[in-house]
């Protein structure tokens, strides 16, 4: 199947009224890659054709025309119901995608505060201690990109600092390496990222070394323990009969007991 063929046959982002700022990135993506973006960007009309037109003139009359069109469904089929209850009546692309951008973006002000309530949510962020380093990243930088997606410029040096000052104890020992080795202000957050994660490698290997010697030892006192309980069970002497005075087995002790005579 062709690349063009496999944009066609993919369906859109669908927005249902949240997080308008990464559905608005998908979708201008997924626009663009269709060649229906000036579409939506652009308002112009396609000017009829002229007497005797050409067979390039005629193809790219068809494409103009199919060209909004698509555009205009393509966002009819990127909105959930009851969105598209209040665009439904719009006549183009251009006009649909303004709209959603005015009822969904915010003006200023309300960008502004909805970057500060992101920026006081990734300032109270810890690490827990049953977190791995890559789970605790992965949700620093959702906030982070919310953040970005607003218009705002987040820099990877405040990811950094923030994760060297809100990991468990247990990390004391690498960072204080790092601390020691170069600036702090240079750390790139992938060196940050793989020395605590190296550090989190080796202590879990560290962890399975003593469980399987553990079990090995457990496993090793239960062997010796059954070798002790079968010599003891192979040492257990019984009364000597009282004709013979030979050792008699289980058996013949019982049989001693019950009144009968062992020759």
């Amino acid at each position: 199947m062709s690349s063009e063929a496999s944009v066609n046959v993919m369906a859109p982002p669908v927005f249902d009224g949240t997080n308008y700022q990464v559905w608005v990135v998908r979708m201008e993506a997924y626009l663009n890659a269709d060649d229906q973006w000036e579409a939506v960007e652009n308002t112009y009309e396609v000017p009829p054709l002229i007497d005797n037109p050409t067979i390039a003139q005629m193809k790219n009359y068809k494409e103009s025309k199919q060209r909004k069109s698509k555009a205009k469904a393509s966002l009819f089929a990127a909105v959930s119901f009851s969105i598209f209850t209040r665009i439904m009546t719009l006549k183009t692309a251009n006009e649909i995608w303004n709209f959603l951008k005015k009822e969904y973006e915010g003006n200023e002000r309300v960008k502004g505060m909805q970057v500060l309530n992101l920026i006081r949510e990734f300032e109270m962020q810890r690490m827990k201690e049953s977190e791995t380093i890559k789970d605790y990243y992965d949700r620093l930088l959702d906030i982070v990109n919310k953040v970005r997606l607003l218009g705002t410029d987040f820099s990877y040096s405040r990811i950094v600092q923030k994760i060297l000052v809100t990991v468990p104890e247990k990390f004391e020992a690498t960072i204080s390496s790092i601390e020691n080795s170069k600036d702090v202000s240079s750390i790139t957050l992938a060196e940050l990222l793989n020395a605590l994660q190296a550090q989190e490698q080796r202590r879990l290997m560290r962890q399975a070394g003593f469980l399987e010697g553990a079990f090995f030892a457990k496993s090793h006192n239960n062997i010796q323990q059954r070798n002790i309980n079968n010599n003891n069970n192979n040492n257990t002497t019984f009364p000597s009969c009282p004709y013979c005075k030979k050792i008699q087995s289980s058996t013949e002790q019982m049989l001693v007991e019950a009144g009968y005579k062992m020759s």
